[in-house]
């Protein structure tokens, strides 16, 4: 019975043994690699720096103008340029601009790079049943493993800084765009394809000229969710060195602001609701192209 009422572990010595093994291994392994890794993403911290420096030495008029301007071109709607311009204002108003360009310059090059590696992986996908197999596993532990697990490897391998903070952003962005470029591509109609294969189209060009044109509109779902899942991190990426609205909110929990934790907090419900609206009314337009198209 007693087997029955307790599941058998591992004793405790052959446990600190297991874990002291992989402690070194890893160690060893950041000690081997680290700098090579880190050398890699040079560049990409380099635009970082560019980005975030420009937007905040930029006039704000010039800055909130092209804001604007973008909003224009996604939606097409005056409400919502109205609504953009009138944030931003109301955001530097409260001091809290430089905070704001910071935050939108990680969340911007995190969807870069996300969309630069998540639309290949999941064309990929969507053309072999078993690399899908392979990679949704991965997309399901990266989604459900909580930041702060992940946070640990990397900070031990690249330490404190932008670099780590864009790289637990960027895995914790990824998959949606990664699972609706594959469901997109995967439901693009079957009798537009055997039309192309009939004209003689090759694989890569019916890729190319069919079926990312007719799935952009779910491979733009899939942007605008990784859009707000970066947002979603900037106040644990702040954490481990990434400068942005969430270094103001981290300051209000430790010191109990409330105002602090508010304003800053609205700030970035209040970017979350532009990216979003406005990359959805982009979607909606796409997918009224495409259905007068068909």
């Amino acid at each position: 019975m007693s087997f029955l009422n307790q599941i058998p572990t591992m004793d405790r010595d052959s446990l600190r043994e297991l874990k002291k093994g992989i402690d070194l291994s890893f160690r060893d392994f950041s000690r081997a690699y680290g700098e090579a890794i880190e050398g890699f993403f040079d560049p990409l911290l380099a635009f970082l720096i560019w980005l975030e420096k420009l937007l905040v030495i930029t006039p704000w008029p010039i800055v909130i103008g092209v804001f604007g301007l973008l909003a224009w071109i996604g939606s097409r709607s005056i409400k919502l340029v109205i609504g953009t311009i009138t944030c931003f204002i109301v955001i530097g108003y409260f001091g809290m601009w430089e905070n704001c360009m910071a935050t939108v310059a990680i969340i911007s090059v995190a969807t870069l790079v996300c969309i630069v590696v998540g639309i290949p992986i999941g064309v990929l996908m969507s053309k072999s049943s078993r690399v899908e197999k392979s990679v949704l596993p991965v997309l399901d532990m990266m989604q459900t493993i909580p930041s702060f697990v992940y946070l640990i490897p990397i900070i031990m391998l690249l330490g404190i800084g932008k670099v780590p903070g864009l790289i637990a952003v960027c895995i914790y962005a990824l998959p949606p765009v990664v699972r609706l470029t594959n469901l997109g591509i995967r439901e693009v109609d079957k009798e537009t394809l055997e039309a192309c294969e009939a004209f003689g189209a090759t694989p890569l060009q019916k890729l190319i000229s069919v079926q990312i044109p007719l799935s952009l509109p779910t491979i733009f779902a899939g942007i605008n969710q990784t859009i707000m899942m970066a947002l979603a991190m900037v106040v644990i990426a702040s954490m481990i060195g990434v400068k942005g609205l969430g270094v103001p909110i981290l300051q209000a929990i430790s010191n109990q602001y409330l105002a602090l934790g508010l304003m800053n907090g609205l700030a970035i419900v209040a970017l979350a609701i532009i990216f979003d609206r406005v990359t959805q009314k982009y979607g909606q337009r796409m997918q009224k192209h495409r259905g007068q198209k068909k």
